[in-house]
C-alpha cells in the first residue's frame, strides 16, 4: 500500500486530495489497498478519506453493523466534514446505509458496490476451514469473476486473518450481525441520490440483490459491470471509476 495510514485520536485512516469529501468504506475481509485505484483516480479533484473500520478493536459484545456505523459518523464529525459522499463495498456499503439512515443530513450521496444489507452469500455459504490454504484460496477466488484477481498476496492476507482465533470470532460475529440487520423496510426513507455499481457475476451479493436495492431506494441508479464479481473497484477499476465519476459530476457539479 503506497498511502500512509494516519493515526489520530483513536482513528486510523488514509487521506488524500482536496475538495468535496469522498469517504470509502471497506468490507469485512477488505484491505485499504482494495481502494487504491479509486484513490489514485479521484485524489486530484476530491478529498478522499479511507477510515479503517475497527473490526478487531471494538468490544466483541457491542460489535456489529450499528457500532461500525456509529464509529464512521463519529469520524465524520471528528474531521468536521459537513456533508460527504459515502462509498462502500460489501459490509462497508451496509455500514454506509446505516449511517445514511440515521444521519441523512450528513450524507450528500451514497455509492454501493456489492453491498450487504439485504442478502449475502458469505464465504460461499459455508464455515471457513481455517487450516486449509487451498480452501481459503478457493473462497477468495469465489469473490471474483476472474480467479486471477485473487493474488497470492491477497490470499495470504485472508489466510492469516482467519487463522487468528480472536479475529475469526469477530468476523463471524459481524457476518451474523449483517445477516440479522436486513434493511429492506428502511430503504424507502433514504431519499438522497444512490448509485449502485454492481458486478454482473457477483456470487456473494448476486444481481437480484442489486435489483432489489434499486427497487426499494427512491432515488437510485443501477450500473452493471460485466465479467465482474463482488468487488468491481478491484476487478474492473477503470469501469468502476467511470461510473463513479459520472455520478459525482451529476450530483456535485450541478
Amino acid at each position: 500500500m503506497k498511502y500512509e495510514v494516519i493515526e489520530e485520536d483513536g482513528f486510523n485512516f488514509i487521506e488524500a486530495g482536496k475538495g468535496e469529501t469522498l469517504v470509502l468504506l471497506h468490507g469485512l475481509m477488505g484491505e485499504l489497498s482494495n481502494w487504491e485505484p479509486v484513490i489514485d483516480y479521484f485524489k486530484d479533484r476530491y478529498h478522499v478519506l479511507v477510515p479503517i473500520l475497527p473490526i478487531y478493536e471494538l468490544p466483541l459484545l457491542t460489535l456489529g453493523v450499528k457500532s461500525l456505523a456509529k464509529y464512521v459518523h463519529k469520524f465524520i464529525k471528528y474531521k468536521k466534514l459537513g456533508q460527504v459522499v459515502l462509498i462502500g463495498n460489501s459490509l462497508g456499503g451496509h455500514v454506509g446505509l446505516v449511517v445514511t439512515g440515521a444521519h441523512q443530513e450528513s450524507v450528500k450521496a451514497l455509492v454501493l458496490t456489492g453491498s450487504s444489507g439485504l442478502y449475502e452469500n458469505a464465504f460461499g455459504g459455508s464455515f471457513p476451514r481455517r487450516e486449509s490454504y487451498d480452501y481459503i484460496r478457493e473462497k477468495v477466488e469465489f469473490t471474483f469473476y476472474d480467479p486471477k484477481t485473487a493474488t497470492k498476496e491477497l490470499v495470504d492476507e485472508v489466510y492469516k486473518t482467519v487463522n487468528e482465533r480472536s479475529r475469526v470470532i469477530r468476523i463471524l460475529a459481524l457476518a451474523k450481525s449483517a445477516i440479522r440487520h436486513n434493511m429492506s423496510k428502511e430503504l424507502s426513507k433514504i431519499t438522497i441520490p444512490v448509485s449502485l455499481i454492481w458486478g454482473k457475476q457477483d456470487k456473494v451479493t448476486p444481481p437480484e440483490v442489486a435489483e432489489e436495492f434499486y427497487n426499494l431506494l427512491p432515488n437510485a441508479e443501477l450500473n452493471w459491470v460485466d465479467h465482474c464479481g463482488h468487488a468491481p473497484m478491484m476487478e474492473h477499476p477503470e469501469e468502476f471509476n467511470k461510473y463513479l465519476n459520472t455520478f459525482l459530476d451529476r450530483i456535485l457539479l450541478k
